[in-house]
């Protein structure tokens, strides 16, 4: 008996010891996190002058405007736009519909079309799950094609696990999809055709007008991710035939948190909505809407509206000058996509015998990328750049170089001197450029691992 209370209570005092051991180690544990977040802080504020800022396609800066636009709303106006008893409500609601027209009104649609989402994450989420959901009695079949973003990749492998056929067409080595090729693979079963707009990574712009008009054609409905794209180019989705359309917030100097989905009204389209509730958002996107978020997305497209034309001869002037400045300078530099088809503020060009990596790293004055900031983390080449053919080793020298609204000619001058410089210390130092000034064929040699 005397053993058994022995027993029992180094087992208590045991577990008492663990626990105490256990919540010490969570203890230690949080105290480097906050230790480490304190010398990031400490490092930041250390750092007198900031990169500057050449990521145009991971997100652009707010607008001023837009924000004196959405301040009222954060502070005064806060009532639920969809309480339909008190001033509050009145008040947000026609905050909200006067955003919901400047973003139908910058891409040619009817205000009734436009619903209201977190960003073109979920509108490209809700166009190409609903439509395949709500149609899959009568066709289950999807086209997309292998350089679309992220998003749109993932949400056709969730397809495809549901019992859905989808299709990942090719592109030509310039980015551009073959309009023959596509037209051969709709069949009477293909409910969707999902194609972007504008490219995140290499920039090129596929030729959506007559996509839309051989969807149109076939009766097959026409998705585009056009976050890239609007606000930046001339867009009407009656001329262009498109169905439902993705935007995003942040990507033209409006708030980030926001976007829409253009869904057509005749002919109409019907979607299974992903989250239900309250139904608001005509039952497609149940939640409450964020008017101050909605109103600072509207301001944004209308004040790119109003400067799309002069904002594009900048960002083309600006573009120009820093491809003819590095291409001057640098030998073997490949641009890649298409030199016409484009939108110019996204430049992507790879550095022969340099690691892209490394580039970045020599650069740290300027904030640029490798390529979308939603696979950034991976150290596997772009799969944009490998789908048009490009070479793994120029695929991991390529560096994207983002312009904008913002950008001054004194940024882009800076840049391509660093840039410049930079590239020509990492060839000193690599010795595959040294093969190759010696006038080595790289690719005639055989290399074996040791």
């Amino acid at each position: 008996m005397m053993n058994r209370i022995i027993s029992s209570k180094l087992v208590d005092s045991m577990c008492v010891i663990s626990s105490r051991r256990l919540s010490f180690a969570q203890s230690a544990v949080n105290t480097v996190q906050k230790q480490k977040e304190l010398i990031k802080s400490r490092e930041l504020e250390k750092d007198e002058l900031r990169p500057l800022y050449m990521d145009f396609q991971a997100t652009t800066p707010m607008d001023p405007r837009v924000l004196d636009a959405m301040l009222p709303y954060q502070v005064n106006y806060y009532g639920n736009p969809h309480s339909r008893t008190h001033a509050y409500g009145w008040e947000s609601e026609t905050a909200m519909e006067k955003a919901r027209k400047q973003v139908a009104d910058l891409i040619g649609a009817d205000p009734r079309e436009i619903v209201f989402t977190s960003g073109a994450t979920e509108s490209n989420n809700m166009s190409i799950k609903g439509v395949a959901r709500f149609y899959k009695a009568k066709k289950n079949h999807i086209i997309t094609t292998q350089t679309e973003h992220k998003c749109v990749l993932d949400s056709c492998r969730i397809l495809e696990a549901e019992g859905f056929e989808v299709t990942y067409l090719p592109v030509k080595n310039n980015g551009l999809i073959d309009l023959k090729q596509l037209q051969e693979r709709i069949s009477p079963h293909t409910s969707l055709v999902s194609i972007m707009t504008v490219n995140n990574e290499i920039g090129v712009k596929q030729p959506i007008e007559e996509i839309g008009h051989l969807c149109r054609s076939k009766n097959v409905f026409f998705h585009t991710d056009a976050a890239q794209a609007v606000g930046k180019i001339p867009i009407n989705v009656n001329d262009w035939k498109v169905d439902l359309m993705s935007i995003s917030g942040h990507k033209i100097y409006g708030p980030k948190g926001v976007g829409a989905l253009y869904v057509r009204r005749r002919p109409r389209v019907r979607i299974e909505p992903l989250q239900n509730g309250g139904g608001q958002e005509r039952g497609l996107r149940s939640g409450t809407v964020p008017t101050p978020l909605v109103v600072g997305f509207g301001a944004a497209c209308e004040i790119a509206q109003q400067e799309l034309e002069y904002d594009h001869k900048r960002v083309t002037v600006l573009a120009n000058r820093l491809v003819q400045k590095i291409m001057s300078e640098i030998p073997d530099v490949v641009m890649n996509g298409d030199p016409e088809q484009r939108y110019p503020g996204c430049i992507n060009l790879s550095f022969a015998y340099v690691e892209g990596e490394s580039l970045l790293m020599a650069l740290k004055d300027v904030a640029l990328s490798s390529g979308s900031a939603c696979t950034s983390a991976s150290l596997e080449p772009s799969y944009v750049l490998r789908a048009i053919g490009a070479d793994e080793d120029l695929a991991h020298s390529s560096i994207r170089f983002g312009i904008g609204r913002f950008t001054t000619e004194e940024e882009v001058d800076y840049t391509v001197e660093k840039c410049i410089q930079q590239v020509k210390r990492l060839r000193e130092m690599s010795p595959l450029w040294e093969m190759v000034q010696e006038g080595i064929d790289l690719k005639s040699i055989k290399w074996t691992q040791h």
